[in-house]
């Protein structure tokens, strides 16, 4: 994987950065995109100071033309382009009572249109590297599981994996695998303000007793990008400890 060049979505923080760092720790070269730009400097930062160097590029994937834009200023980066992670997702919670149609536009323009548009923006490229691999990041709500106030986030989440199959078949004859990858409880900043109990109540829902971490996300990703996964297209892998497998409540054990 030296010398993979890899753009990697909503890789400004959270599963995104960790998707980075494990490919930039693998020896890849990476760019990661965001919309804030100070975000981004930040990351760029952290991994720096770890010795995982990365370019960054702000782009927005709510628009096609931003992720035209994204993908252009990407490949001239890195001179081309091997691996798209299209990871970059939005995740508020709304009760079905109050969702609006601002609410739902919002959430299927970045999760679903930004998955899409971005795959369409880097096709060129990854058709050109002969060895294209995109990873789109899912998730377990929706596709498998079900959480109270994500329902527009849970319909985006399996509406990602319609389009990976359908997209693997026109993909396949260009040399491009496309896989997603199905995180469940992963722990990233967004659960830092969640206190200690409701981690722990949350740790005694996965058989592994943990949440999942970042990297465990990238590795997944990276395991899609490599040769080893050349034969593999539209295909789904669970991350999740174990957590979508009970059919009883765990016990304390």
């Amino acid at each position: 994987m030296s010398r993979l060049r890899v753009l990697v979505t909503g890789g400004s923080q959270g599963i995104g950065l960790g998707i980075a760092a494990v490919f930039a720790r693998q020896g890849a070269r990476v760019v990661i995109s965001g919309r804030d730009e100070t975000r981004l400097d930040r990351a760029r930062h952290e991994l720096s100071v770890k010795g995982l160097p990365v370019e960054v590029c702000v782009g927005d994937v709510a628009s096609k033309q931003g992720c035209e834009r994204m993908a252009a200023r990407a490949v001239e980066l890195l001179g081309g382009l091997d691996v798209l992670c299209a990871n970059a997702g939005i995740y508020p919670e709304v009760g079905l009572p109050e969702l609006s149609e601002d609410d739902v536009d919002a959430m299927f323009a970045t999760n679903l249109k930004g998955t899409i548009f971005s795959v369409q923006a880097c096709l060129e490229a990854l058709a050109e590297s002969r060895r294209g691999r995109i990873v789109v990041t899912s998730s377990i709500t929706g596709p498998a599981t079900g959480f109270p106030g994500l329902s527009h986030y849970g319909a985006s989440k399996a509406a990602q994996l319609g389009f990976v199959r359908s997209a693997a078949l026109e993909l396949a004859p260009h040399g491009i695998t496309i896989n997603a990858v199905l995180p469940g409880s992963i722990r990233t900043e967004g659960l830092d303000g969640l206190g200690a109990d409701t981690i722990a109540a949350m740790e005694r829902c996965i058989p592994q007793r943990r949440l999942g971490s970042v990297e465990d996300i990238g590795y997944a990703a990276a395991y899609f990008a490599s040769d080893g996964a050349g034969f593999v297209t539209g295909q789904t892998l669970v991350v999740d400890g174990g957590q979508t497998l009970p059919e009883l409540p765990l016990h304390d054990h």
